[in-house]
């Protein structure tokens, strides 16, 4: 399977980085085509709502110019997306917020007849780490994930929230375990 990694988060060697080594490394293992995209050191812009993108449905047409349509379009040839990011005020980050936002440019029609999507079928997964609990902290990023999948016609492989982090070299054992284990089911 060909598999993207979206690295939302804006340290390159943070704890989201590390749990995701461990992911890329069982996913390649299992030989996967795996790509991790670092969003960071993308130029970004968040979607402006002008609809544009609707015009021409079989096509990425984004009137903005900047490197969202190009993950957009790796996303598009992916069997399986991984969307990552660690917990920043109850939310993701501004950097994969923004990819998410421009995915409206990835279906048509949402609650109307002839409802389409160019991701129809693919496998989404989230990670999230933060130095929280899950509870009254991270659930409202993966009911908002949840729902992501209705309109992408996309299917929820999977879901991982590591919590409790303080640095990449505290991340134990286990949750080196959890990551493998998170990595095995989404491509199942």
């Amino acid at each position: 399977m060909k598999i993207t990694i979206l690295q939302g988060s804006a340290r390159k060697r943070g704890n989201t980085a590390r749990v995701l080594s461990w992911i890329e490394d069982e996913l390649v293992s299992m030989r996967h085509e795996v790509e991790t995209i670092y969003l960071n050191s993308k130029n970004l812009h968040g979607c402006m709502g002008c609809a544009k993108c609707k015009e021409k449905p079989d096509v990425i047409g984004c009137v903005q110019k900047d490197d969202v349509p190009e993950i957009l379009e790796k996303m598009i040839q992916s069997q399986v997306v991984i969307f990552s990011s660690p917990l920043y005020f109850w939310g993701l980050t501004a950097q994969i917020k923004a990819v998410i936002d421009r995915t409206y440019s990835l279906y048509t029609n949402y609650h109307q007849p002839g409802h389409a999507s160019l991701i129809k079928g693919q496998r989404q997964a989230l990670l999230v780490t933060g130095a929280g609990p899950y509870e009254n902290n991270a659930e409202g990023v993966f009911a908002a994930f949840g729902r992501m999948q209705n309109p992408h016609m996309a299917i929820n492989a999977g879901e991982l929230y590591i919590g409790s982090c303080t640095t990449p070299d505290q991340l134990n054992d286990s949750v080196q375990q959890k990551a493998i284990e998170f990595a095995r089911k989404i491509v199942a």
